[in-house]
């Protein structure tokens, strides 16, 4: 997803929209963090959507949403195992910043509020800002009766049995000035060491369970936790409270909820008679008496933050005295008297030790920087991407440069500075043969992309090719993963498509092999002989040409019904040099042009393709050991049928290909442009002139999320 909200003020239908759009993506967002554990986003990005969301409320307050998330905490819980718990006191959400500015207008905002003078001192305290999941536990007559977590704030999930597991949990309070009633709030964690042992434990579960039922080891289909965050969270959240008791969590309090009398006059005070009843708090727990000590705590936490064993992702600022946080009060979902100040993308520096260049299965040759070992945001990295010969240009990088390496939450690091630019060392040579097979790379007119020209005789984009054949959106081979591609091509048996399907004749071959069984072996042969009648357009697609995606593969197969139909007209519409004016003028030519989502570039690629000998063998061969069936287009009835939609913008969840799939499935047409005939736009973020266009012809909108649900009534 692109973290680059647009900064500007839009008109107000333009607003309208994209408040709508937010609404959504937001609302997902919490829902795959909050409710389900798979956030699918970074904090950066969730943190860039909140702020455009509440610049445009600010600009626009009467274009408020009902389902506006400025009003939301967290996400509602569905039907769940554990149960749902009320909150007593609601647990609220924090307001973000993110620059020194932002944190000294924010202690100005409380005198303001509370008309204090410049000179009256006021105390808050700072703590490290963990990454976990919230939790709160009640305490009545010191002892634990009840833990739930947040969900939206207002119901949260019974996880009473689970937390007895937490070891930081005690079971009762001991100590002094323990209250009736009591609620303790806080973040259950998981060490990084912990979440990495989780995950190769996983690992070895799934490898010990495959060769049980005898069966080849995939690992890229064991689901692991994306980050400690997750896996707390997941953790913390299973129906069986055995499994928590085997994952190592952690917990610290930070504050309380429900309490039928505060042991203390401030935050400090009663954070530290909490400890004293045997909870755990931040080590990092201070107070602070000025801007300047904030930002001083802020810096200090942060420096360190590489360092500690657990995530961190800011720092939380507390007004120090309780009758002034009663004063203050709360404001929409979060409270007056508190504010996290966010760190910004993790830098490092370290040294580019080498540049390799990997081929892809469109030839594609990307960089790629071998790195010395470095710690960015609390994960290892040791390669980065380069992405291509212009961005090695921009930043003049060579092996040997000291670089700067930024992440932001999950994403993929990036090389943000070369420290090293200035040094007088030759430029990185990008190479124009391919590493693979010494063929001529070259970079098409108006690409930035250098490409391997020789095609299915490459060996590297053989394997990737084949790893496409048989991907899910392609032929959908179980058994078959990357790892057993990669080995049956170096053993010699697989070069081409159609060789998958002579298997068969390798199966002892195949058993004597390390981790293969006869029921492993039975079972791949038998999902490879499950699509020798393969579907038509997956079998296109799988073929790998370039710029033929699902929904072109699908839009050629309805118009010619089968395979051969398709090669005799793509072979008659082969461009020549020369002789583009005389092909394009030709009928092959117009009616391939003709067909809906196919441009002259789809058909250039087409007639390519069938003009190579090699290319034209490999069709040949893969047509002698399968025969897909004339295509057929099956639709369901759906309230899109019969309309025309139009998808515009970044789509979050699937591929443009996809979703227009999805319409064709629906009986809906998928068209490029909006005009008068368009009857729904699906709009994502960057949408832009479209949605303008929309707004003058009154067309309806809906975002990503509002599209899923049709296509789930659909069924």
């Amino acid at each position: 997803m692109d973290s680059q909200i647009p900064t500007g003020l839009p008109s107000e239908a333009e607003a309208a929209n994209e408040l709508m759009r937010l609404a959504r993506q937001i609302n997902r967002a919490n829902r795959l963090y909050h409710a389900e554990d798979a956030p699918d986003i970074s904090d950066a990005d969730y943190d860039a959507l909140v702020r455009r969301n509440a610049a445009l409320e600010a600009a626009y307050p009467h274009l408020i949403r009902p389902d506006s998330p400025t009003n939301k905490v967290g996400h509602e819980i569905a039907a769940s195992p554990l149960g749902k718990v009320p909150h007593e006191v609601r647990m609220m959400s924090l307001d973000n910043a993110f620059t020194d500015e932002e944190v000294a207008e924010f202690v100005a905002r409380v005198r303001r509020f509370l008309s204090l003078s410049a000179d009256e001192p006021v105390a808050l305290t700072a703590e490290d800002k963990i990454d976990g999941l919230s939790c709160s536990l009640r305490y009545e007559k010191g002892k634990l009766v009840r833990a739930a977590t947040r969900g939206d704030g207002q119901v949260g999930e019974d996880v009473t049995a689970n937390v007895a597991h937490i070891k930081d949990i005690v079971p009762e309070l001991t100590g002094e000035d323990i209250p009736d009633v009591f609620e303790v709030r806080g973040e259950v964690y998981m060490e990084k060491g912990a979440f990495l042992a989780l995950n190769t434990h996983l690992m070895d579960e799934a490898r010990a369970a495959a060769e049980a039922k005898g069966e080849a080891f995939d690992d890229s289909k064991v689901r692991q936790f994306a980050n400690p965050r997750n896996a707390a969270a997941g953790s913390l959240r299973q129906k069986d409270a055995s499994v928590t008791a085997k994952r190592p969590l952690r917990f610290w309090a930070h504050g309380w909820g429900a309490a039928s009398h505060v042991p203390g006059t401030t935050q400090h005070e009663v954070v530290r008679r909490i400890e004293s009843w045997g909870l755990p708090v931040s080590p990092q727990f201070r107070l602070c008496g000025s801007v300047e000590e904030m930002l001083a705590a802020y810096r200090a936490i942060r420096d360190g933050r590489a360092a500690l064993p657990f995530e961190i992702d800011g720092v939380v600022y507390k007004v120090d005295r309780l009758d002034l946080q009663q004063r203050l009060g709360f404001v929409a979902k979060a409270p007056r008297w508190a504010l996290a100040h966010k760190f910004p993308a993790e830098r490092a520096e370290t040294v580019l030790e080498s540049i390799d260049i990997q081929v892809g299965r469109t030839g594609k040759l990307t960089p790629v920087g071998r790195l010395k070992p470095v710690l960015v945001g609390g994960v290892t990295v040791t390669n980065v991407t380069l992405h291509n010969r212009d961005e090695i240009a921009r930043l003049g990088v060579r092996p040997g440069d000291r670089v700067v390496l930024q992440r932001a939450g999950d994403v993929i690091p990036q090389v943000v500075d070369n420290l090293s630019r200035e040094e007088d060392r030759p430029a990185f040579a990008f190479p124009d043969h391919c590493p693979e097979c010494g063929s001529e790379a070259v970079a098409g007119e108006g690409e930035v992309d250098v490409r391997c020209t020789a095609g299915l005789i490459c060996p590297a984009q053989r394997t990737e090719r084949l790893k496409h054949f048989v991907s899910r959106t392609a032929l959908d081979m179980e058994g078959l993963g990357d790892k057993t591609i990669d080995e049956f091509f170096a053993k010699g048996w697989l070069e081409s498509p159609a060789d998958i399907f002579r298997l068969r004749r390798r199966r002892e071959d195949i058993l004597a092999l390390d981790g293969w069984k006869d029921k492993s072996v039975d079972n791949l042969l038998a999902a490879v002989e499950t699509k020798r009648r393969p579907d038509a357009a997956r079998l296109l697609f799988g073929l790998g040409i370039r710029h033929v995606g699902v929904v072109t593969a699908r839009d050629l197969m309805k118009r010619f019904t089968t395979l051969p139909a398709l090669r005799a007209l793509a072979e008659q519409a082969h461009v020549k040099e020369g002789e583009e004016a005389v092909v394009a003028a030709s009928d092959a030519y117009s009616e391939l042009i003709s067909i809906d989502g196919v441009g002259p570039v789809v058909v250039k690629a087409l007639g390519d393709f069938f003009h190579e000998d090699h290319n034209r063998a490999v069709w040949d061969d893969l047509l002698s050991e399968v025969s897909p069936p004339d295509y057929v287009v099956e639709t369901k009835a759906s309230e899109v049928s019969g309309k025309t939609v139009v998808f515009t913008g970044k789509l979050e969840t699937m591929s443009r290909d996809e979703a227009k799939a999805q319409a064709e499935r629906l009986g809906a047409k998928a068209a490029g442009t909006v005009s008068a005939k368009t009857d729904l736009i699906v709009a994502g973020p960057g949408a832009g002139s479209k949605l303008k266009k929309a707004a003058e012809l009154g067309i309806e909108v809906i975002d990503e999320a509002a599209w899923a649900e049709i296509v789930k009534a659909a069924g």
